[in-house]
């Protein structure tokens, strides 16, 4: 039985600021039900809800080293669903009222990573591999190398570093090589933490892990290319060997339509026609006239540029000056696309509902209710709404980018296969020609409902991915 600790900053149900965190969640309790012994590791944060607080018990206690400092470490456990969950304690750092952003992120997760190594001998737990997650997690491989790999409790463990956003990286000031992370300056040098001047946490992960995964395929190879590469594609091609893509999952005990809570009306693959009613109770919630012939196309969203949303805002009067559709969007964002919503659901009353907040019944609900769900992502490194969407019978639109190209194929009238529809190129009239082909098919029932029984049988589930990741640790037990 391998035994595999996960690092990561963030994890349902105890704090989470975006994807990364349903990922901590699932994963490990896919990864369990392959026979593995998985555990994982937090910051015990302020935000964490008191009632999992109140259900951690305490392990031991122990102090980090982290340059001239010695930080006190609390080590607290709650196991959840069968997965240990343990909680690295340290008020100083993590009783702050946000996860991100504070002017010593450095430290903090500098902090985390070397506690992450120093409390092992403590709990008795020896990981087989340590499987790091973004770059608050990126110190760990480096720590490893520089700091432990010559004690004998250390020797063999092996590291997975998965890149979830290349977008984020943790870059830092030089001054902190020496004062804060403790390494002389034989690592701040370009091959290992130096990057533009500055300290990058991403790239001391990918330079000192043994394997590197991220959250698709398609977008293990974009990143390899300067475009989508945020100025790490050198390294990302000179370790394309160790590196490997595996799309993410859905949790589908959440998302389950034949048991969700939160729609209207249950339903599965056999019983498709019930979507229709869930589509006319959204309506009615909503404000919308409740007609069944009319396509409703929907995102639930972070109203962010990345997003696709300026090939919205180009074609949008175009779409809805002209097409018999409904328009539902739920999230929140930059204020530019917040207003634009708003707008639109003033322009064409009965046509757009705009919901400028984050609602997870409503999100279901949406989910559930929706005919189209429109994702034209201009970068997207896994992407989740889409394998809801597929879950739920609601038809993605999206750009064939990153893990929306792994997971939507595009409906062939020859075949009759595809659960989606998709547009290759970052242009708004490409994205509005494919939401056209979709409305044009969308009267076409047979086919319609063929392409949704489709979707319905995607396999985006939690099993698959992590049969992939006990692969690659099997890769990592080898070498």
């Amino acid at each position: 039985m391998q035994k595999i600790l996960i690092a990561a900053a963030e994890a349902v149900p105890f704090v989470k600021t975006g994807g990364l965190a349903d990922v901590i969640g699932s994963l490990p309790q896919a990864l369990k039900g392959l026979d593995a012994d998985v555990r994982v590791i937090l910051p015990k944060y302020e935000e964490i809800p008191a009632a999992f607080k109140a259900q951690m018990t305490k392990k031991t206690e122990l102090t980090v080293p982290l340059s001239w400092r010695q930080q006190y470490c609390g080590i607290e456990e709650l196991v959840y669903q069968g997965v240990p969950f343990y909680f690295i304690d340290n008020e100083y750092y993590f009783k702050r009222t946000r996860l991100y952003g504070h002017y010593d992120d450095a430290e903090r997760y500098a902090y985390f990573s070397k506690a992450v190594l120093e409390c092992l001998p403590a709990l008795d737990f020896k990981p087989d591999i340590i499987h790091c997650h973004d770059w608050h997690t990126g110190m760990v491989t480096v720590y490893l190398k520089s700091h432990y790999n010559h004690k004998p409790f250390y020797q063999g463990i092996k590291t997975l570093f998965t890149i979830h956003n290349l977008g984020y990286q943790g870059i830092f000031a030089p001054t902190i090589v020496e004062d804060v992370l403790g390494l002389d300056q034989s690592y701040f040098v370009p091959d290992k933490l130096e990057f533009h001047g500055g300290v990058n946490f991403m790239k001391g992960g990918l330079v000192f892990a043994d394997l590197i995964s991220t959250v698709s395929r398609t977008y293990a190879e974009e990143i390899q290319f300067p475009y989508f590469g945020e100025k790490l594609d050198g390294l990302l091609r000179q370790r394309r060997a160790d590196l490997t893509g595996i799309v993410n999952g859905i949790d589908y005990n959440i998302y389950n339509p034949a048991a969700d809570e939160h729609i209207f009306v249950n339903y599965d693959i056999d019983t498709i026609d019930k979507k229709q009613q869930n589509k006319a109770s959204l309506q009615q919630k909503l404000g919308l006239p409740v007609r069944r012939d009319v396509p409703l196309i929907a995102m639930v969203s972070r109203l962010v540029a990345s997003k696709g949303l300026d090939l919205i805002a180009h074609i949008v009067d175009e779409l809805l000056g002209h097409e018999d559709v409904q328009l539902v969007v739920l999230g929140t964002g930059d204020a530019k696309y917040e207003r634009l919503f708003e707008h639109l659901a003033w322009q064409y009353p009965g046509k757009v509902s705009a919901n400028l907040c984050f609602d997870e019944k409503l999100a279901h609900q949406i989910y559930a209710g929706a005919d189209i769900f429109l994702m034209p992502s201009h970068y997207e490194p896994c992407g989740i709404g889409q394998l809801i969407a597929l879950r739920y019978g609601t038809l993605p639109v999206v750009r064939e980018t990153g893990g929306l190209k792994d997971t939507v194929l595009s409906y062939n009238k020859y075949t009759g296969q595809g659960n989606g529809f998709t547009f290759a190129h970052y242009n708004a009239h490409d994205m509005l020609y494919t939401i056209k082909r979709a409305l044009g098919l969308y009267y076409d029932k047979p086919v319609w409902n063929q392409i949704v029984h489709n979707a319905m049988a995607s396999d985006y589930s939690w099993q698959e991915s992590a049969k992939h990741y006990a692969e690659l640790y099997q890769k990592l037990a080898g070498r």
